[in-house]
Formats: structure tokens, C-alpha cells, sequence
């Protein structure tokens, strides 16, 4: 069986109960993890232990969050006051948690649906998708780690274009990537507003309500925006559900046509 996981921010914890409640087996199931693997949540190392533990039968994307630790365990930005990281930053095998992180995907497409941590822009399809993506796990995964992190960091530039080179193309991805929230009908992103739907600014909507938008018919799941919630439209799944803000941690199965909503809640209290 085939699951789809929302953001699991080190709620260790809760991973392992949502893995009891489906009756996980690694023989037999695969999940699909949806970005946002460690912080803010108390059991970051512990998380990246089960997920990497799970081996081929787990296939774990990167969000904004797990971005932010490759970039303080590369001293090019400073952590945050909230930041639940230090655990992995101090383990002294720490370096075996960091490169296993830097192999991790970016968008994947498997089962008939598109994943990514955040979105996609109305210019992109599929393929587009993919292989922007794949453009930077090249570079997390390349010698130049130190140098390509700083790059990733800014809100501009504020519109694709295929002409796009260099750091402003690799910003712009991964900001769309494992960020974006708003966009406009000329496919501008809004980077600064994180309410739900109801606080978009004059001129923007939700990234996945952009007419026209080129990845329109193929279904795509991400996570990323726990102020949207659990979304579960036959085109779109959104498993954001605020783990770790005391709410719940979700999987939805997909098998074929079949789909199922399992969810826990972030204590078992």
C-alpha cells in the first residue's frame, strides 16, 4: 500500500503512531514524506533515524525547514530562536545525517501524482517541475555545497522566466518549491503572507487556483501550508495539518482509485 505523509517537523512521536495506525511494513508499503522532516518539533535526529531506518520503502522530500539546517550546518546563516536542530548538529555522526538529507528530492512523480513540499508556478508543468528540481539536487548533492546555500536565500527574483541563470534560477526554484503560497494571474509569487486562503493580497490566490496553470490535470500533493489545512480534492492533496502545533500528523493512501485518510494527533492525549 502507498501513503502519502504531511509535514512531520521532528514530531517523532507521532510519525511512529501514524506508522502503527496503517500497519506499516517496509516490505510491503512505500511512503511519501512531503518535505519538512526535522524542526520545531522535539524529536528531529530521532525522525531522521526512522525515516532513513525505513530505507527504499520511504522516499522523503525537502522543505524549507530541512533547507535551513543544511545551511546552519554550513555556517552560512545562523539558527533560529525556534529552531529544534541542535540535537542533529551535535551528534557525532552528524555528518552521515547531513549527506543522507543532501541526497533527499526535491519533486517526485510516482502513483499517478506530482509531489513537492510547497507548489508550483502557472509556467511549470510536470516535466518542467521535475527537471528544475533535479537541477537542484545536483547542487545540494555537488562539492560546492558552502558556496551554492547562501545563494537560495531572498525573495527575488519574484517571477519565473526561462532565461532565468545562475543563483536567481536556483532561488527562484526552490522559493516555489518549498515556499510558495500565492501567486498572481502573471504568475508573480507573494513570499511574505503565511495566513490561510482568506489574507491573500489584492491580485493573488492560492498557487493551485492560478488560471490558467500548466500542471492543471495532473494531480499534485504537497504540504507546507498548516494554515490551509487537509485539503483532498480528486486533483489535489494538501497533508499540512499542523503536527506540530499541537493538531494532527496525516497520511492519505493511495492505491490505484482507492483513497484513505488516516490522521493522528500530535499527543496522544
Amino acid at each position: 500500500m502507498n501513503y502519502l505523509i504531511g509535514d512531520v517537523q521532528g514530531c517523532c512521536d507521532a510519525l511512529d503512531r501514524l506508522l502503527a495506525k496503517i500497519a506499516f511494513s517496509p516490505s510491503r508499503d512505500h511512503i511519501w514524506v512531503l518535505g519538512d522532516l526535522v524542526n520545531r518539533g522535539p524529536e528531529s535526529l530521532e525522525t531522521l533515524r526512522r525515516l532513513r531506518g525505513l530505507g527504499a520503502s520511504a522516499t522523503c522530500l525537502l522543505g524549507n525547514h530541512d533547507l535551513n539546517l543544511l545551511a546552519v550546518a554550513q555556517g552560512v546563516r545562523q539558527p533560529h530562536r525556534s529552531d529544534t536542530i541542535a540535537e542533529i548538529l551535535d551528534a557525532p555522526d552528524r555528518e552521515e545525517w547531513l549527506d543522507w538529507l543532501r541526497q533527499r528530492r526535491m519533486a517526485v512523480f510516482d502513483e499517478g501524482w506530482l509531489m513537492v513540499h510547497a507548489g508550483v508556478v502557472p509556467q511549470w508543468d510536470a516535466a518542467q517541475t521535475l527537471a528544475l528540481a533535479a537541477e537542484v539536487e545536483a547542487l545540494l548533492r555537488g562539492d560546492d555545497l558552502r558556496e551554492f546555500l547562501p545563494q537560495m536565500y531572498g525573495d527575488q527574483p519574484a517571477r519565473w522566466s526561462d532565461v532565468l541563470s545562475g543563483a536567481p534560477r536556483w532561488r527562484f526554484i526552490i522559493n516555489v518549491l518549498t515556499r510558495i503560497r500565492f501567486v498572481a494571474a502573471d504568475g508573480t509569487i507573494d513570499l511574505r503572507t503565511k495566513e490561510g486562503p482568506g489574507s491573500a493580497p489584492g491580485g493573488f490566490v492560492p498557487w493551485f487556483e492560478a488560471k490558467p496553470r500548466r500542471s492543471e490535470g495532473t494531480p499534485i500533493a504537497f504540504g507546507h501550508w498548516a494554515a490551509l489545512g487537509l485539503i483532498n480534492r480528486p486533483d489535489l492533496i494538501a497533508l499540512d495539518t499542523g503536527c506540530v502545533w499541537g493538531r494532527q500528523l496525516s497520511a492519505m493512501r493511495i492505491d490505484g482509485g482507492r483513497r484513505e485518510l488516516i490522521q493522528v494527533e500530535c499527543s496522544p492525549d
